[in-house]
């Protein structure tokens, strides 16, 4: 899944696609209503690719986490968020074993199954593909493929007679 535009935004429901970038912050795209808001460089913004949930092992990208949410349910919709804390919590261990109980709150949980369910409604969860999976392979073909730039020629600034 590629969550690079994605955001969920402090003070606001949600999740949002950012749209473009202005001098003083930018433009957002509900995904729920499609309304567009503008957001203030002083809010406190969250990319979803930047969101990581705690394990016993380290952090887990939250992309990973919501690839294993879409293979479970084939691409579906996950439980509803709304679900008590019980059941939240032994869903979550179904997708994630190792995830640390004692880090990972049950708002947490509840974020992320909204936040899935809201991308798998408007069929982003199709997407799911991690934009750094590029291999070596195919990283030295786009090389030879590109052509080498040369550098300008510099002018050779003209000496002065005297």
């Amino acid at each position: 899944m590629n969550l690079d535009k994605i955001l969920a935004i402090s003070g606001k429901p949600g999740l949002y696609v950012l749209k473009v970038q202005t001098r003083t912050g930018f433009v957002a795209e509900s995904l729920t209503d499609g309304k567009k808001i503008t957001v203030n460089l002083k809010s406190n913004v969250s990319l979803l690719s930047e969101i990581s949930i705690y394990t016993y092992e380290g952090e887990k990208p939250l992309t990973e986490v919501m690839q294993k949410i879409a293979t479970k349910e084939n691409k579906g919709q996950a439980i509803s968020h709304k679900e008590d804390n019980a059941t939240l919590s032994a869903y979550f261990k179904e997708i994630l074993p190792e995830y640390d109980e004692e880090r990972v709150y049950p708002s947490d949980i509840k974020k992320v199954l909204n936040w899935y369910n809201t991308l798998q409604a408007k069929g982003l969860v199709t997407d799911l593909a991690p934009a750094a999976t590029e291999t070596a392979e195919e990283a030295s073909a786009v090389e030879e493929k590109a052509p080498a730039k040369k550098a300008p020629a510099k002018k050779a600034k003209a000496k002065k007679e005297e």
